[in-house]
């Protein structure tokens, strides 16, 4: 099996001057569920090269034991620092892709064509994509064959409101992640803040925040495991 993980270029947070990028937990955690299924992986962003790392998901209080062992990790850090370019592959390649969140995806994956194309085309194939935390936001201008709303219907979660506002980005962001999914006419739900949620419609998974990052890949490995057997 082989999965796509995307992962955002954008490192500038609004106006404010601070920096973002993809949260480490949510590329160490799934990396690894991936790694033990045998699973090849390839990274991707819309760059390609070295994605911008948030530098807050590397800070003590972040830091699982699963992002330590990502940093110490020669194999993973090579394949992260040289990340291919996201208009450079296809759909085709791969069994399924995997979009870790971050801040960094509201500014760019969300409005990259080629990251819709890829997410319409690999479900129009029958294999499954999962996106977590401000990932799900990359799915806003997504349709289907008809043009309507890829979320439209279906059941979905992404980083909350309360969240957001938790983190003080509320005014940062370009747009809250649950307010677009309900807008899109995508079934929201959501768990506790903070704590693992994850929803599965079909082919698509979601997951809510970092600490779902771990059960969506475990989700995703069961669902193509189980599409492949």
């Amino acid at each position: 099996m082989k999965v796509l993980v995307v992962l955002t270029s954008h490192d500038e947070l609004g106006d404010t001057g601070r920096k973002t990028g993809f949260w480490l937990e949510e590329l160490a955690a799934p990396y690894y569920r991936f790694q033990e299924a045998g699973w090849e992986i390839v990274l991707a962003s819309p760059k390609g090269g070295r994605p911008p790392l948030d530098p807050k998901s590397n800070e003590p209080d972040f830091q699982t034991d699963l992002t330590r062992r990502f940093e110490s990790d020669a194999e993973a850090t090579a394949a992260l620092a040289d990340t291919v370019r996201l208009d450079s592959v296809s759909a085709e390649d791969f069994d399924t892709v995997f979009y870790p969140g971050g801040h960094g995806p509201l500014w760019d994956l969300a409005e990259d064509a080629h990251s819709a194309r890829l997410i319409e085309t690999t479900l129009r194939a029958g294999k499954p994509v999962a996106v977590v935390c401000h990932a799900p936001g990359v799915l806003r201008h997504t349709v289907n064959e008809d043009g309507t709303p890829l979320v439209q219907g279906k059941k979905v979660t992404g980083f909350t409101n309360s969240e957001e506002e938790g983190v003080a980005l509320t005014e940062v962001v370009p747009f809250l992640v649950e307010d677009e999914l309900k807008r899109l006419g995508g079934i929201y739900s959501k768990g506790d803040d903070w704590a693992p949620y994850v929803v599965r419609d079909g082919l698509l998974i979601t997951g809510q925040n970092p600490a779902s990052s771990g059960p969506a890949a475990d989700a995703l490995v069961e669902l193509v495991e189980k599409a492949g057997a």
